[in-house]
């Protein structure tokens, strides 16, 4: 670690005038600054959604694990009957926080999306709907489903499993995504940058030349190349990043919109993770140009 720390000290320092052998403008300057600051930009993103995928997932494993639905599939002439069978038993079940019988419009709004507005229920046998409620230490679904049969046989309990089980994995696969998504952007900055500064140490072969002529080494030519391309990420990465944010910031939030894609922002202290994207691409790049260098330097020998 302290020769690492003493590496990048040394780096940033530059006080032994090696970085003067690689242009300071050009083509590779450019490409290195623009594809630092695109990617840092797309990397904010990445880690938004991540981050907004892993609240999706806590969000909706713990609203559904806690709530269910009791059916009521009865003649109409003993629907009422059982649904206050129902009620009465989910009252006095432990673990059931609350239980409330749906209304007919409540009941109608659940059918217009694929009915439309206006539906009578008179003309259809809808069954009676109640909305539970559990509490945190859960409910003995056997005790309760094998009383539920003697005072309403027309019962069905429905705990969301088999719903909330593929929406949890579809949150949980976006979070992956978005990790890879991360990775496979560092991986493309590393390589972007590690071609750019190849290609200025082919442009600079004479001059690389001339300086093991005078005695230079290869670490103090590699040494100059890398110093440049990481400092050209860095200054590509901050304004990437802070675009990003700024995008981010004007994205609409959870309490705005309902759908899926919104609360894609940052809150509270994440808004501080991205303000590592900028090390991160230094480092990408400091270790992409080392290893490019050190490279080219060995086919010039």
């Amino acid at each position: 670690m302290t020769a690492l720390l003493r590496t990048v000290g040394g780096l940033l320092r530059g006080s032994d005038g090696a970085d003067r052998v690689v242009p300071p403008t050009g083509f590779t300057a450019r490409l290195t600054v623009v594809t630092s600051a695109a990617m840092a930009f797309l990397a904010v993103f990445a880690l938004a959604l991540a981050l907004a995928s892993d609240r999706l997932a806590s969000r909706w494993s713990e609203a559904l694990a806690r709530s269910a639905t009791l059916r009521i599939s009865a003649p109409p002439g003993q629907a009422a009957a059982q649904l206050a069978n129902a009620l009465a038993v989910l009252e006095t079940t432990p673990g059931i926080a609350s239980a409330r019988a749906l209304d007919e419009g409540e009941r109608r709004a659940l059918l217009e999306p694929w009915f439309g507005p206006g539906l009578s229920l008179e003309s259809l046998h809808v069954p009676e709907l109640i909305e539970v409620v559990e509490t945190g230490q859960g409910v003995d679904l056997p005790g309760l489903k094998a009383r539920l049969a003697g005072e309403a046989p027309g019962a069905i309990y429905d705990d969301h499993a088999r719903w909330r089980a593929p929406l949890v994995r579809a949150a949980e696969r976006l979070r992956l995504l978005g990790l890879l998504s991360l990775v496979l952007i560092g991986a493309t900055t590393g390589a972007m940058i590690a071609l750019a500064a190849q290609a200025a140490l082919a442009a600079n072969d004479r001059v690389i030349a001339t300086l093991r002529l005078i005695g230079a080494l290869d670490s103090y030519i590699a040494r100059a190349f890398v110093r440049r391309f990481t400092l050209r990420a860095l200054a590509g990465a901050l304004p990437g990043t802070a675009l990003g944010m700024i995008a981010l910031a004007t994205l609409p939030g959870a309490e705005e919109e309902a759908g899926l894609l919104t609360g894609l922002g940052l809150s509270g202290a994440a808004w501080l993770l991205p303000l590592a994207i900028p090390p991160a691409a230094a480092l990408a790049a400091f270790a992409a140009t080392r290893h490019a260098a050190f490279r080219q330097l060995r086919k010039t020998t």
